[in-house]
């Protein structure tokens, strides 16, 4: 087992075990993903608090554990809810595959979708 698919098979157990001892099952696919969006949204204000954002403060040391456990907290909404829908580890990466070959294409004026012409370098 790679990597990300022991990082999905651990969400999963870790998501079952918490809807049994939540009583979550009633739930639906489409109450989760919407739940989990707003913790993932709530995880990424903790982790933009925790690099400095406010510029009208003080700028504090920035803890680099914190910042990698706030990503990782993302990490497990992100994938908790790509089990919602039903995507598996291999999916997630082949669609990734496919959005990064895009996106290169657009960066580089190459792609059919409008908006995206490749920049003019500068001399």
């Amino acid at each position: 087992m790679d990597r990300l698919q022991e990082i999905f098979a651990l969400q999963q157990s870790f998501d079952d075990a918490l809807c049994q001892a939540r009583g979550l099952q009633h739930i639906g696919r489409e109450e989760w993903v919407q739940r989990e969006s707003l913790a993932l949204m709530s995880e990424l204000a903790e982790l933009v608090d925790e690099v400095n954002f406010k510029w009208w403060k003080n700028p504090k040391p920035v803890n680099e554990d914190a910042v990698k456990e706030e990503l990782v907290d993302i990490l497990h909404f992100f994938v908790s809810m790509c089990l919602k829908m039903g995507m598996t580890a291999q999916e997630l990466y082949d669609i990734y595959l496919r959005k990064n070959a895009e996106n290169i294409r657009r960066q580089q004026g190459r792609s059919d979708k409008p908006g995206y012409t490749a920049p003019v370098a500068k001399a």
